[in-house]
Protein backbone atom coordinates (compact mmCIF):
# COMPACT_ATOMS: atom_id res chain seq x y z
CA UNK A 1 0.00 0.00 0.00
CA UNK A 2 1.39 3.39 -1.06
CA UNK A 3 -0.06 6.11 1.13
CA UNK A 4 -0.30 9.58 -0.40
CA UNK A 5 -0.28 13.00 1.18
CA UNK A 6 -1.92 15.69 -0.97
CA UNK A 7 -0.01 18.95 -0.91
CA UNK A 8 -2.80 21.38 -1.86
CA UNK A 9 -6.56 21.13 -2.07
CA UNK A 10 -6.46 22.21 -5.71
CA UNK A 11 -9.33 21.62 -8.13
CA UNK A 12 -7.30 19.01 -9.99
CA UNK A 13 -6.62 16.89 -6.88
CA UNK A 14 -9.85 14.82 -6.86
CA UNK A 15 -9.57 13.79 -10.52
CA UNK A 16 -5.80 13.37 -10.52
CA UNK A 17 -5.39 11.51 -7.23
CA UNK A 18 -8.40 10.95 -5.00
CA UNK A 19 -10.75 9.21 -7.42
CA UNK A 20 -8.05 6.94 -8.90
CA UNK A 21 -7.01 5.89 -5.39
CA UNK A 22 -10.60 4.93 -4.57
CA UNK A 23 -10.42 2.18 -7.18
CA UNK A 24 -6.84 1.09 -6.47
CA UNK A 25 -6.24 -1.38 -3.62
CA UNK A 26 -2.53 -0.55 -3.67
CA UNK A 27 -2.95 3.17 -2.93
CA UNK A 28 -4.71 5.44 -0.48
CA UNK A 29 -4.71 9.09 0.59
CA UNK A 30 -3.76 9.59 4.24
CA UNK A 31 -3.74 13.36 4.64
CA UNK A 32 -4.07 16.72 2.96
CA UNK A 33 -2.53 20.12 3.62
CA UNK A 34 -3.43 23.50 2.18
CA UNK A 35 -2.39 27.11 2.69
CA UNK A 36 -5.76 27.73 4.35
CA UNK A 37 -6.47 25.32 7.21
CA UNK A 38 -10.24 25.74 6.98
CA UNK A 39 -10.17 24.97 3.26
CA UNK A 40 -8.07 21.87 3.91
CA UNK A 41 -10.53 20.70 6.56
CA UNK A 42 -13.51 21.23 4.27
CA UNK A 43 -11.71 19.43 1.45
CA UNK A 44 -10.86 16.49 3.73
CA UNK A 45 -14.45 16.24 4.94
CA UNK A 46 -15.86 16.36 1.42
CA UNK A 47 -13.51 13.64 0.19
CA UNK A 48 -13.23 11.52 3.35
CA UNK A 49 -9.50 12.08 3.78
CA UNK A 50 -8.59 10.84 7.28
CA UNK A 51 -6.28 13.66 8.40
CA UNK A 52 -5.47 17.32 7.84
CA UNK A 53 -1.86 18.38 8.39
CA UNK A 54 -1.22 21.76 9.98
CA UNK A 55 1.05 22.86 7.11
CA UNK A 56 2.98 21.51 4.14
CA UNK A 57 6.02 20.46 6.15
CA UNK A 58 3.86 18.66 8.70
CA UNK A 59 2.27 16.66 5.89
CA UNK A 60 5.65 15.70 4.47
CA UNK A 61 6.84 14.60 7.92
CA UNK A 62 3.93 12.24 8.56
CA UNK A 63 4.83 8.57 9.05
CA UNK A 64 1.68 7.49 7.21
CA UNK A 65 2.73 9.30 4.01
CA UNK A 66 4.93 7.40 1.54
CA UNK A 67 4.39 9.67 -1.46
CA UNK A 68 3.46 13.31 -1.92
CA UNK A 69 1.21 14.66 -4.65
CA UNK A 70 2.08 18.30 -5.40
CA UNK A 71 -0.51 20.52 -7.07
CA UNK A 72 0.78 23.86 -5.80
CA UNK A 73 1.48 26.88 -8.02
CA UNK A 74 4.45 26.08 -10.26
CA UNK A 75 6.76 28.53 -8.52
CA UNK A 76 6.47 26.38 -5.36
CA UNK A 77 7.19 23.02 -7.02
CA UNK A 78 10.97 23.16 -6.57
CA UNK A 79 10.90 23.96 -2.86
CA UNK A 80 8.36 21.35 -1.84
CA UNK A 81 9.59 18.63 -4.17
CA UNK A 82 13.08 18.97 -2.70
CA UNK A 83 11.71 18.88 0.86
CA UNK A 84 9.57 15.83 0.12
CA UNK A 85 12.48 13.97 -1.48
CA UNK A 86 14.78 14.88 1.40
CA UNK A 87 12.17 13.41 3.76
CA UNK A 88 12.32 10.15 1.82
CA UNK A 89 8.99 10.51 0.03
CA UNK A 90 8.22 9.70 -3.58
CA UNK A 91 6.77 12.63 -5.52
CA UNK A 92 4.04 12.94 -8.14
CA UNK A 93 4.25 16.58 -9.25
CA UNK A 94 1.86 18.41 -11.49
CA UNK A 95 3.12 19.91 -14.72
CA UNK A 96 4.93 22.03 -15.49
CA UNK A 97 7.22 20.35 -13.01
CA UNK A 98 9.37 23.46 -12.50
CA UNK A 99 9.81 27.05 -13.58
CA UNK A 100 12.70 26.24 -15.90
CA UNK A 101 15.26 23.60 -16.87
CA UNK A 102 17.70 24.53 -14.11
CA UNK A 103 15.06 23.91 -11.44
CA UNK A 104 14.00 20.64 -13.05
CA UNK A 105 17.61 19.50 -13.05
CA UNK A 106 17.91 20.25 -9.31
CA UNK A 107 14.82 18.16 -8.68
CA UNK A 108 16.08 15.27 -10.81
CA UNK A 109 19.41 15.26 -8.98
CA UNK A 110 17.63 15.27 -5.63
CA UNK A 111 15.43 12.34 -6.66
CA UNK A 112 18.48 10.36 -7.77
CA UNK A 113 20.29 11.14 -4.51
CA UNK A 114 17.26 10.12 -2.43
CA UNK A 115 16.57 6.99 -4.45
CA UNK A 116 12.95 8.04 -4.81
CA UNK A 117 10.54 8.31 -7.74
CA UNK A 118 9.87 11.77 -9.13
CA UNK A 119 7.15 11.77 -11.77
CA UNK A 120 5.75 14.68 -13.79
CA UNK A 121 1.98 14.29 -14.02
CA UNK A 122 1.56 14.11 -17.78
CA UNK A 123 -1.26 11.62 -17.32
CA UNK A 124 -2.13 11.38 -21.03
CA UNK A 125 1.13 9.51 -21.67
CA UNK A 126 -0.10 6.36 -19.95
CA UNK A 127 -3.47 6.00 -21.64
CA UNK A 128 -3.92 3.26 -24.31
CA UNK A 129 -5.01 5.93 -26.80
CA UNK A 130 -1.58 7.52 -26.80
CA UNK A 131 0.13 4.15 -26.88
CA UNK A 132 -1.84 3.29 -30.01
CA UNK A 133 -0.93 6.63 -31.60
CA UNK A 134 2.72 5.88 -30.90
CA UNK A 135 2.37 2.40 -32.39
CA UNK A 136 0.86 3.76 -35.60
CA UNK A 137 3.42 6.54 -35.86
CA UNK A 138 6.38 4.16 -35.55
CA UNK A 139 4.85 1.33 -37.62
CA UNK A 140 5.69 2.90 -40.96
CA UNK A 141 2.04 2.77 -42.08
CA UNK A 142 1.99 6.53 -42.68
CA UNK A 143 5.05 6.39 -44.91
CA UNK A 144 7.68 9.10 -44.61
CA UNK A 145 6.53 11.57 -41.98
CA UNK A 146 6.48 15.11 -43.34
CA UNK A 147 4.59 17.27 -40.87
CA UNK A 148 3.16 17.11 -37.35
CA UNK A 149 0.84 19.66 -35.76
CA UNK A 150 -0.24 19.62 -32.11
CA UNK A 151 -2.80 21.99 -30.61
CA UNK A 152 -4.32 22.60 -27.20
CA UNK A 153 -6.50 25.66 -26.71
CA UNK A 154 -8.96 26.59 -23.98
CA UNK A 155 -10.09 29.93 -22.58
CA UNK A 156 -8.94 31.33 -19.25
CA UNK A 157 -11.36 34.15 -18.55
CA UNK A 158 -10.34 35.10 -15.01
CA UNK A 159 -7.61 37.78 -15.03
CA UNK A 160 -6.77 36.84 -11.42
CA UNK A 161 -6.04 33.21 -12.31
CA UNK A 162 -2.50 32.25 -11.21
CA UNK A 163 -1.80 31.22 -14.80
CA UNK A 164 -1.99 34.93 -15.66
CA UNK A 165 0.74 35.83 -13.17
CA UNK A 166 4.44 35.76 -14.06
CA UNK A 167 5.42 35.49 -10.36
CA UNK A 168 3.61 32.13 -10.08
CA UNK A 169 5.28 30.90 -13.30
CA UNK A 170 2.19 31.67 -15.30
CA UNK A 171 1.82 31.55 -19.05
CA UNK A 172 0.04 29.36 -21.56
CA UNK A 173 3.18 27.37 -22.30
CA UNK A 174 3.54 26.37 -18.67
CA UNK A 175 -0.01 25.10 -18.33
CA UNK A 176 -1.67 24.40 -21.68
CA UNK A 177 1.01 24.69 -24.35
CA UNK A 178 3.25 22.27 -22.48
CA UNK A 179 0.96 19.44 -23.58
CA UNK A 180 1.48 19.81 -27.34
CA UNK A 181 5.23 20.03 -26.71
CA UNK A 182 5.09 16.85 -24.64
CA UNK A 183 2.84 15.11 -27.18
CA UNK A 184 5.39 15.78 -29.91
CA UNK A 185 8.29 14.54 -27.80
CA UNK A 186 6.59 11.34 -26.73
CA UNK A 187 4.88 10.56 -30.01
CA UNK A 188 8.13 10.79 -31.97
CA UNK A 189 10.60 9.73 -29.27
CA UNK A 190 12.79 12.64 -30.37
CA UNK A 191 13.85 16.00 -28.98
CA UNK A 192 12.73 18.79 -31.34
CA UNK A 193 14.83 21.81 -32.23
CA UNK A 194 13.05 25.15 -31.89
CA UNK A 195 13.42 27.19 -35.07
CA UNK A 196 10.87 29.93 -34.29
CA UNK A 197 8.19 30.88 -31.80
CA UNK A 198 5.56 33.61 -31.71
CA UNK A 199 3.82 34.79 -28.56
CA UNK A 200 0.97 37.10 -27.64
CA UNK A 201 1.17 38.43 -24.09
CA UNK A 202 -1.62 39.56 -21.83
CA UNK A 203 -0.31 40.51 -18.40
CA UNK A 204 3.33 41.56 -18.20
CA UNK A 205 5.64 38.79 -19.52
CA UNK A 206 2.78 36.28 -19.51
CA UNK A 207 2.10 34.50 -22.79
CA UNK A 208 -1.58 33.91 -23.45
CA UNK A 209 -0.85 32.39 -26.86
CA UNK A 210 2.37 30.82 -28.06
CA UNK A 211 2.94 28.97 -31.31
CA UNK A 212 6.13 27.23 -32.32
CA UNK A 213 7.94 25.97 -35.37
CA UNK A 214 10.08 22.95 -34.56
CA UNK A 215 12.23 20.58 -36.54
CA UNK A 216 12.91 16.87 -36.06
CA UNK A 217 15.33 15.76 -38.77
CA UNK A 218 13.35 16.38 -41.99
CA UNK A 219 9.99 16.65 -40.21
CA UNK A 220 8.41 20.09 -39.85
CA UNK A 221 6.53 20.41 -36.57
CA UNK A 222 4.15 23.10 -35.33
CA UNK A 223 2.47 23.52 -31.94
CA UNK A 224 -0.03 25.97 -30.52
CA UNK A 225 -1.14 26.75 -26.99
CA UNK A 226 -3.83 29.40 -26.53
CA UNK A 227 -5.70 30.48 -23.40
CA UNK A 228 -7.04 33.86 -24.54
CA UNK A 229 -10.59 34.69 -23.40
CA UNK A 230 -13.12 33.41 -25.89
CA UNK A 231 -10.83 30.72 -27.24
CA UNK A 232 -12.64 27.51 -28.15
CA UNK A 233 -11.45 24.33 -26.47
CA UNK A 234 -9.58 21.97 -28.77
CA UNK A 235 -6.96 19.26 -28.26
CA UNK A 236 -5.55 17.22 -31.11
CA UNK A 237 -2.49 15.94 -32.95
CA UNK A 238 -2.22 15.74 -36.74
CA UNK A 239 0.43 13.72 -38.55
CA UNK A 240 0.94 13.84 -42.30
CA UNK A 241 3.00 11.18 -44.06
CA UNK A 242 3.71 10.22 -47.66
CA UNK A 243 1.10 7.43 -47.53
CA UNK A 244 -1.52 9.04 -45.37
CA UNK A 245 -2.51 10.89 -42.24
CA UNK A 246 -3.38 10.34 -38.60
CA UNK A 247 -5.48 12.61 -36.41
CA UNK A 248 -5.58 12.00 -32.65
CA UNK A 249 -8.62 13.65 -31.12
CA UNK A 250 -8.36 14.53 -27.44
CA UNK A 251 -5.07 12.91 -26.44
CA UNK A 252 -5.32 15.10 -23.32
CA UNK A 253 -8.13 13.28 -21.50
CA UNK A 254 -9.47 10.40 -23.62
CA UNK A 255 -12.01 9.54 -20.92
CA UNK A 256 -13.95 12.61 -22.09
CA UNK A 257 -14.25 11.22 -25.62
CA UNK A 258 -11.54 10.44 -28.14
CA UNK A 259 -10.57 8.87 -31.43
CA UNK A 260 -7.63 8.13 -33.70
CA UNK A 261 -8.62 8.60 -37.32
CA UNK A 262 -6.25 7.34 -40.01
CA UNK A 263 -6.47 7.73 -43.77
CA UNK A 264 -3.80 5.51 -45.33
CA UNK A 265 -3.64 4.75 -49.04
CA UNK A 266 -7.24 5.91 -49.30
CA UNK A 267 -8.52 3.59 -46.55
CA UNK A 268 -9.98 5.25 -43.48
CA UNK A 269 -10.05 3.71 -40.03
CA UNK A 270 -11.18 4.94 -36.61
CA UNK A 271 -9.75 3.60 -33.37
CA UNK A 272 -11.22 4.04 -29.90
CA UNK A 273 -10.39 2.39 -26.61
CA UNK A 274 -11.78 2.26 -23.08
CA UNK A 275 -12.99 5.22 -21.03
CA UNK A 276 -10.94 4.44 -17.93
CA UNK A 277 -9.38 7.73 -16.94
CA UNK A 278 -5.88 8.78 -17.89
CA UNK A 279 -5.32 9.57 -14.21
CA UNK A 280 -5.98 5.94 -13.27
CA UNK A 281 -3.41 4.82 -15.81
CA UNK A 282 -1.02 7.41 -14.42
CA UNK A 283 -1.49 6.03 -10.90
CA UNK A 284 -0.78 2.53 -12.23
CA UNK A 285 2.50 3.77 -13.70
CA UNK A 286 3.49 5.63 -10.55
CA UNK A 287 2.87 2.59 -8.34
CA UNK A 288 4.78 0.35 -10.74
CA UNK A 289 7.75 2.72 -10.59
CA UNK A 290 7.67 2.92 -6.80
CA UNK A 291 7.63 -0.86 -6.49
CA UNK A 292 10.35 -1.21 -9.11
CA UNK A 293 8.11 -3.08 -11.54
CA UNK A 294 8.76 -0.74 -14.46
CA UNK A 295 10.31 2.63 -15.33
CA UNK A 296 8.13 5.67 -16.04
CA UNK A 297 7.92 7.62 -19.26
CA UNK A 298 7.59 11.02 -17.57
CA UNK A 299 10.19 10.64 -14.85
CA UNK A 300 12.77 13.12 -13.61
CA UNK A 301 15.14 13.01 -16.57
CA UNK A 302 12.29 13.37 -19.04
CA UNK A 303 11.08 16.38 -17.05
CA UNK A 304 14.47 18.03 -17.50
CA UNK A 305 14.23 17.58 -21.27
CA UNK A 306 10.65 18.87 -21.29
CA UNK A 307 11.67 22.03 -19.43
CA UNK A 308 14.68 22.51 -21.72
CA UNK A 309 12.28 22.59 -24.69
CA UNK A 310 9.93 24.94 -22.84
CA UNK A 311 12.80 27.32 -22.09
CA UNK A 312 13.89 27.25 -25.72
CA UNK A 313 10.37 28.18 -26.84
CA UNK A 314 10.27 31.16 -24.50
CA UNK A 315 13.65 32.38 -25.63
CA UNK A 316 12.70 32.01 -29.30
CA UNK A 317 9.56 34.04 -28.63
CA UNK A 318 11.58 36.79 -26.97
CA UNK A 319 10.11 36.18 -23.52
CA UNK A 320 11.98 35.64 -20.22
CA UNK A 321 12.15 32.21 -18.63
CA UNK A 322 9.88 31.61 -15.68
CA UNK A 323 11.40 31.71 -12.22
CA UNK A 324 13.91 34.49 -12.89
Amino acid sequence: MIRFGALSAARITPDALLYPCMNEPGASVSAVAARDQARAQAFASAHRIPAVASDYQALINRDDVDAVYIALPINLHLEWTLKALQAGKHVLCEKAIACNEQEARQMAEAAAAAGRVLMEAFHYRYHPLFEEARRIYHSGQLGTIRHINAVFTTAINDPEDIRMNYATAGGVTMDIGCYPLSWIRHLTGAEPEVTAATAITGPDRVDVMLSTELQIDDIAVTTTGDMRPGTRTAAYIEVQGSRGSMRVINPLAPQMGHAIITDIDGEKHTFTTDRRTSYCYQLDAFLAAVTGASPIATGAEDAVRQMALTDACYLAAGLPLRGL
